[in-house]
């Protein structure tokens, strides 16, 4: 088995297959009427984990606007809740050029 098989995180095996970058930013959700609130603490091409006071459940698809100039539209699902913490979700762009600058914004985290 390799090492990257073997990773944990909190005593479950690592199922991530995407680098994950630290990002700190701020997200709108759009669910339903409501626009909640929420802070990315680290993202990747395929997913990010959002901090929120009131978590969304498993499974939960919503569309999220991460606060860039402009902003990005994404759409997401939970896939994992953190209670007093928050979620992690996947992510796709929702934009004709949103898989572009999602790259571009993860290009520059990594340092490229």
């Amino acid at each position: 088995m390799s090492s990257e098989n073997a990773a944990t995180t909190h005593g479950s095996p690592e199922r991530r297959y995407e680098p994950r970058f630290p990002y700190h930013a701020g997200l709108e959700i759009e669910w339903g009427s409501a626009i909640l609130k929420g802070h990315v603490r680290e993202i990747s091409s395929d997913g990010m984990f959002i901090e929120m006071e009131y978590p969304l459940w498993l499974g939960a698809t919503f569309q999220a606007r991460l606060v860039l100039n402009p902003p990005l539209t994404l759409h997401c699902v939970v896939r994992r809740v953190e209670p007093g913490r928050g979620i992690g979700a996947s992510l796709k762009a929702a934009e004709a050029d949103g898989d572009t600058r999602l790259k571009a914004l993860l290009n520059s985290l990594s340092g490229r």
